[in-house]
């Protein structure tokens, strides 16, 4: 069975939902403190998929994400590093964005670079609102067709149902340059954006999340994990007929990224057998 590892510290706050998301899309979880990961790293190494859950770790002093980012960079990265290697799918959804960018994982090497056993400086960020205020609302969203994310590639929407919850103060998504922008766009690590008229927080080029060059990481400011069930969306019961067939949008990505792991261990037993 596919099993889920959900990484939970101080203040983090999302991670029922996140578990939940898992066990809808067809995983078997189970739950690791970021305490309890720092001593037996190697539990990292049970793991078919990770979720870095939402909230708002060590009560986002610093900077949002920055302390549960530094601990996990002095002690795990390298359990990270060998996850991916054996093409293990992980997902970060708001605070689990921000570590996951200040840790290292997020954007990651370029195409045909390998992962490094040290962690490098981050590269992006996810500043403070443009607003300077905290936002909690649903918004559009758009995935590009070229998207080498495993977990957005192919998600089916329609114009009323492609809408995702957001939940935060610190999400301007900022690359350190524009041609990292560039390059992100044309390697297809782009996994999603704003909608250019519904860009809550000023984010360069409308990004509102990212993948590694693998596609195997997605970290996304929005919250997937809050929209499994149509009755969540904000004015379900006006929604056709139409756009509530099949599984709401936040549902599609896990179980994309469940059939990915699922299809990754049936190649493998053909192989052997």
């Amino acid at each position: 069975m596919t099993k889920a590892l959900i990484i939970t510290a101080p203040g983090i706050n999302c991670d029922v939902e996140l578990e939940e998301a898992f066990q809808l899309a067809g995983a078997t979880t189970f739950r690791s403190h970021i305490n309890q990961l720092m001593d037996e790293p190697s539990i990292i190494d049970e793991a078919d998929l990770i979720g870095l859950p939402g909230g708002f770790s060590y009560g986002d002093s610093v900077a949002a994400g920055r302390i549960m980012a530094q601990l996990m960079r002095q002690t795990m990265y390298e359990q990270f590093v060998s996850a991916l290697k054996r093409g293990v799918p992980m997902i970060a959804p708001c605070n689990g964005f921000q570590i996951a960018v200040q840790l290292g994982l997020l954007p990651g090497p370029t195409p045909g670079q390998g992962w490094s056993e040290t962690p490098s400086e981050p590269t992006v960020s996810l500043a403070q609102n443009n607003s300077a205020r905290f936002i909690d609302r649903w918004v559009g969203i758009d995935v590009p067709q070229d998207t080498r994310c495993i977990w957005t590639k192919g998600l089916e929407t329609t114009e009323q149902s492609a809408l995702i919850p957001i939940a935060h103060g610190e999400g301007r998504f900022v690359p350190k340059d524009e041609e990292l922008l560039r390059q992100l766009d044309v390697d297809g690590q782009i996994a999603c954006r704003y909608l250019p008229s519904d860009n809550p927080n000023g984010s360069v080029g409308d990004v509102m999340g990212i993948c590694d060059s693998s596609g195997l990481v997605l970290g996304l400011m929005p919250h997937p994990e809050r929209f499994l069930r149509w009755s969540q969306h904000p004015y379900w019961t006006r929604l056709s007929k139409e756009s509530r067939s099949g599984d709401p949008l936040g549902l599609q990505m896990f179980k994309n990224a469940v059939a990915y792991v699922n299809n990754k261990s049936a190649e493998k037993e053909t192989v052997h057998t």
